[in-house]
């Protein structure tokens, strides 16, 4: 990925509905090379996907908390359908298999703390998998929205 590749994936990063023209021109290229380079950015996989975020207050959603989940035992038989299961739960904004004392960290989004309590209880204590949880509230949650290329980054 060159310094052009690169600007094209942080302007889209920026603003994913920016007309080619536009962003052509903020990364200094003909409108024809950008739009080339943009199709291969795609096709190579670095350009995974478009959405629109959402507010989640605005959704009726306010309340997130990230449940660090341990499942027992921890094998592929247990943590494939696991996963599933979890991403299958409308509440569910993200799920990451992780290393250290727990095996799951799962950010929910619901409306408000009864809710969140309802899910600990009747979708994740339930589980005969699942040995031990713990819920954490989120005060605030910030997302980066661009992220440069590993080149970019190193000393």
């Amino acid at each position: 990925m060159d310094s052009i590749d690169a600007a094209i994936v942080r302007e889209l990063q920026k603003d994913a509905r920016l007309p080619n023209k536009d962003l052509a021109d903020r990364v200094n290229v003909a409108a024809s090379t950008c739009v080339v380079r943009h199709r291969a950015l795609r096709e190579r996989g670095v350009i995974t996907g478009y959405h629109a975020e959402v507010d989640l207050t605005a959704i009726g959603r306010p309340v997130q908390a990230v449940i660090a989940v341990r499942v027992r035992p921890h094998t592929q038989a247990v943590v494939g359908p696991f996963m599933e299961y979890v991403l299958s739960l409308p509440e569910v904004l993200a799920l990451s298999h992780v290393a250290g004392p727990e095996d799951f960290l799962v950010h929910v989004a619901v409306a408000d703390t009864a809710h969140l309590q309802r899910l600990v209880l009747d979708r994740f204590t339930t589980r005969r998998e699942v040995t031990e949880l713990h819920t954490n509230l989120l005060f605030q949650h910030v997302r980066k929205h661009t992220v440069p290329p590993a080149a970019q980054i190193r000393d």
